[in-house]
């Protein structure tokens, strides 16, 4: 492999990669928020002035549809088509998905860009990350670099949600536009993210020039000697594939919550122009208002700082004679505290209901607990597959794993309906307790859970 690196410093490649989820992520985390909020303003203030369930399901749909197609990505990038064109060409469909909702009005040039974001998602997502883990020589090192990865991805979060998503509701340093020029914006940033790619197509070497399924990981694992046996799975590939599996399932109950956290976020504490919007929290500090995107502003904020920390406990305890802790028990571990963030939750309603208004510092805990959540055991996904899938489906496996999110957008719009029927306290604590002891019982398990990944 061409590209090389010195001891303790990254090539130069990784940043090309992890700055190519950096643009990619601020368009979608823009487009995400926008699409929440514009279809259920006020058609007087720009919007599409449809109900609250409306903006979720949109939303929802934009991003489940988004978290599946990378399983149809990973497989043409593991067999027919290198991954190094598949990165490009996707990032220039979601440039166009984004160009039809500038010029959409209603909600079927919405659904249009749902369709092409998508399918470029799918041919982008894991195919990146597949490339990135090839740019390494020792599987010791992935799980820091994937987590330092998922801050640049956080790093476009933040950008999109803080900066480019108020440009459509508060204005930005005098600037307000319109929603649909902000979605001209998110092409942008998706056209600019394929120059930068393949102008620095160097920078990466040899790393995904060949489908994934002529195994180039330069790093010794169980599954990479198992491939030698040829095409065929081995029933350790079967097992380590399995243990891929349970953990995400196990992540799509995370994500379900994670996501549907957002929803009361928004329209129950939030604020905006229409009658859905409840505004149970002050979102003011002195006469500024701050955001109601600033709540996804925190969890960008929270993931960028955490993942060097992140990055440095897991590598440090990787050197400890008994290793890191599993992949299922850090799993655990981001279930309960997000179990732990809707107590919070419903905290901060019992206070809004007797006083008419509680805190936004509130939510801001919310945030922070769904954060921390997130960032002990999401950004290593990626890292646990492409150490234990077999090559010949390591582009799949690695499509796969987004799949819980898929599974999460289609369960909870119909669940966060359902809770709007019945006593807040009621619904979202009785979740919060269903949600940590599940991740207590997998925690419970884990030991078990564990033989399947060292299966040879």
């Amino acid at each position: 492999m061409e590209a090389t690196k010195t001891k303790n410093k990254k090539p130069f490649g990784f940043y090309v990669c992890a700055l190519g989820f950096t643009f990619e992520r601020i368009a979608f985390y823009t487009a995400k928020y926008l699409l929440a909020i514009w279809i259920v303003t006020e058609v007087a203030s720009g919007g599409l002035g449809l109900p609250d369930e409306k903006g979720v399901a949109m939303s929802a749909a934009f991003v489940a549809w988004t978290y599946i197609t990378p399983i149809f990505g990973g497989y043409i990038a593991d067999h027919w088509i290198s991954p190094r064109i598949c990165v490009p060409v996707g990032m220039i469909l979601m440039g166009l998905g984004y160009l039809c909702t500038w010029k959409a009005d209603s909600l079927g040039l919405v659904w249009a860009m749902i369709v092409l974001v998508s399918i470029g998602t799918g041919l982008f997502k894991g195919n990146l990350s597949g490339i990135n883990g090839l740019l390494f020589h020792d599987s010791d090192e992935l799980d820091e670099a994937f987590s330092i990865q998922y801050s640049f991805v956080n790093v476009g979060s933040f950008i999109g949600t803080t900066f480019i998503a108020m440009l459509a509701t508060t204005g930005l340093f005098g600037i307000k536009t319109s929603f649909n020029t902000v979605f001209l914006i998110c092409a942008i940033f998706m056209f600019i993210d394929a120059a930068w790619f393949i102008l620095n197509g160097k920078a990466l070497g040899d790393a995904g020039k060949e489908p994934f399924k002529a195994d180039q990981r330069e790093f010794e694992t169980v599954a990479k000697k198992d491939d030698a046996a040829g095409d065929k799975l081995t029933s350790g590939d079967a097992k380590r594939i399995g243990a891929i599996v349970l953990v995400t399932l196990f992540s799509a109950i995370f994500w379900m919550v994670w996501y549907m956290a957002y929803m009361p976020a928004y329209y129950r504490f939030g604020w905006g122009d229409g009658s859905s919007y409840m505004n149970l929290a002050n979102w003011y500090i002195g006469s500024f208002q701050v955001p109601t995107s600033w709540f996804d502003s925190m969890n960008a904020l929270v993931c960028i700082a955490l993942g060097p920390v992140l990055a440095a406990v897991w590598a440090r305890m990787a050197k400890r004679p008994q290793g890191d802790i599993s992949m299922f028990k850090k799993t655990a571990l981001g279930i309960i505290l997000v179990g732990i963030s809707y107590i919070v939750m419903v905290v901060a309603d019992k206070i809004a209901m007797a006083n008419g208004q509680c805190s936004f510092l509130w939510l801001a805990l919310v945030s922070l607990l769904m954060s921390l959540g997130e960032m002990i055991f999401s950004p290593l996904g990626n890292s646990f597959i492409s150490k234990l899938a077999p090559a010949k489906v390591l582009g799949l496996l690695l499509g796969f794993w987004p799949i819980a999110v898929f599974i999460a957008q289609y369960i909870y719009p119909s669940l966060y309906a359902w809770l709007k029927t019945i006593n807040f306290t009621v619904g979202y604590g009785g979740l919060a307790a269903v949600i940590i002891v599940l991740g207590i019982i997998l925690w419970l398990c884990s030991g078990k859970l564990d033989e399947m990944e060292k299966a040879e």
